[in-house]
């Protein structure tokens, strides 16, 4: 090979550099260092040009298009349920709902234990005020997970806020009977105080004592 640039490498006295702590002739705020940064970042990002779309042949070949790119990453990876999850919210946002169910559904039979997806379907539902169709999903999840406290919260929750108190106590009642831990007694009762029955958070009280004859909960009573 031909003769290479030669590089002069000196020696940097570490001594030196560690006692010199007079400030730089130029102080850099903060500021300008994230502005500098962001400024990097826009110049070195690719940015995709947005597509603009026009008509309706082109909608649908827009989502035949993405509806194949997602169906592919399902494809390659079946048991990656984040895959399901970024579809069916896809299709939410094309306002294409029993779409984005039947995605869901399909990620549920690849694994109906991950809480994560009931909580994606379910919130898919209440945000675009399918109510029945919330219930189905909550009920659901309850049944196959019942020790999953979150479904029972949401569940009752969601029924407290429509207004719903009856629907909110069977709910409550069917979480109990599995003899949940502290957190399930103590939502139960504060439910009960927002009912103005304070009788019936006072019977709660003994029920959760009965369950669990701890301490704490003698002291709670108490």
């Amino acid at each position: 090979s031909g003769r290479g640039t030669e590089v002069e490498i000196k020696r940097v006295n570490k001594t030196a550099l560690v006692k010199n702590r007079a400030p730089a002739p130029i102080q850099i705020s903060a500021e300008q260092l994230l502005r500098e940064a962001k400024d990097r970042k826009i110049e070195l990002e690719h940015h995709v040009p947005r597509q603009q779309i026009t008509d309706t042949e082109e909608l649908v070949e827009y989502r035949m298009r993405r509806r194949k790119e997602y169906e592919d990453q399902i494809r390659m990876q079946r048991h990656h349920l984040g895959n399901y999850i970024k579809y069916a919210s896809w299709e939410e946002q094309q306002h294409e709902f029993e779409r984005a169910r039947s995605v869901y559904e399909r990620g549920v039979d690849v694994d109906y234990r991950n809480v994560s997806i009931w909580l994606k379907y379910s919130e898919m539902e209440m945000r675009n005020k399918f109510v029945n169709h919330a219930r189905n999903v909550y009920d659901r999840a309850v049944q196959l997970l019942p020790r999953v406290d979150q479904f029972w919260f949401k569940y009752s929750y969601m029924e407290e806020m429509l207004g719903n108190a009856k629907l909110a106590r069977q709910i409550y009642e069917r979480w109990m009977k599995w003899e949940p831990d502290d957190n399930a007694f103590g939502a139960y009762i504060k439910f009960e105080m927002r009912q103005n029955d304070a009788t019936a958070a006072r019977a709660i009280f003994e029920r959760y004592i009965d369950v669990h004859p701890t301490l704490r909960g003698d002291l709670q009573y108490a």
